[in-house]
């Protein structure tokens, strides 16, 4: 390895990596784009958030955000009698279906809702009036985002398994490779050093952290650290490797120089 460079291989073969290597950076691509179908809709929300990944690994048990502002008194100025009929409708199990409810007239939660939120809570509020953040609450589709609690169980172990079974023994021997021929290159050998001890120890802990994150809430994080610490260390060995591959010849390597080593 101390004299072997990418550069110096022939044109089939440094033609075929690059192929094979083009490829890698396509399939990195995919997972990305799968990662964010597969796991964007788990929270029942738009957007791909820490909440999509805690609901595949940890699971979500969390009160409706409605009703837990309803509880700690906000809006100040909301009768109690209006309060708890929000608070009810909440928890009736027919949140949807009440929401505009005629046989409710002024009693309904749209009504409600009307009358002591949208002062703050509209599109159209004055800026002197509405609140730093406040989210519009004009319509079911707005109300409809804060209104439900989200209880979602975490994928179950032997799903996990499989999963680990499929990328631990996959994706630790592309990584043995990619680093390989990252070690090939120009580049000063303490770096490619630590772009691949970051790759490895990332995976690891990524991979690991599917299982440890139903102990603790830390481990979610570290997944999604993990997993974007190795994207990050991977491509850029891969980037490297192709650099390599079609640098021009300089005084370090030379076609006469690996054929004399």
């Amino acid at each position: 390895m101390a004299t072997l460079r990418l550069r110096n291989l022939g044109i089939g073969f440094r033609m075929g990596l690059t192929g094979l290597l083009i490829t890698m950076l396509i399939g990195y691509a995919a997972s990305g784009l799968h990662l964010y179908w597969h796991y964007e809709p788990r929270d029942g929300r738009p957007g791909l958030s820490i909440n999509d990944i805690r609901s595949a690994y940890r699971g979500i048990d969390s009160p409706s955000i409605l009703a837990e502002s309803l509880r700690g008194g906000h809006p100040e100025t909301l009768s109690d009698v209006d309060r708890q009929a929000l608070l009810d409708w909440l928890a009736s199990g027919r949140v949807s279906e009440n929401y505009d409810s005629l046989d409710l007239g002024d009693d309904a939660p749209a009504e409600i809702i009307a009358m002591s939120c949208l002062s703050c809570h509209s599109r159209s509020a004055p800026a002197s009036e509405r609140d730093a953040g406040a989210m519009p609450l004009e319509y079911w589709n707005d109300v409809s985002k804060i209104a439900f609690a989200v209880k979602i169980e975490p994928v179950p172990l032997r799903i996990v398994a499989i999963s680990t079974h499929t990328h631990a023994l996959a994706m630790a021997p592309l990584t043995l490779v990619i680093g390989v021929m990252a070690f090939a290159t120009i580049f000063p050998r303490r770096f490619v050093a630590g772009v691949f001890a970051v790759a490895g120890l990332a995976l690891a802990a990524d991979i690991s952290s599917w299982w440890l994150a139903r102990l603790g809430d830390i481990w979610v994080y570290v997944i999604v650290i993990g997993g974007m610490l190795y994207f990050i260390a991977s491509v850029l060995m891969i980037l490297m490797s192709l650099v390599e591959l079609w640098r021009p010849f300089g005084p370090r390597n030379s076609p006469r120089e690996a054929i004399s080593s």
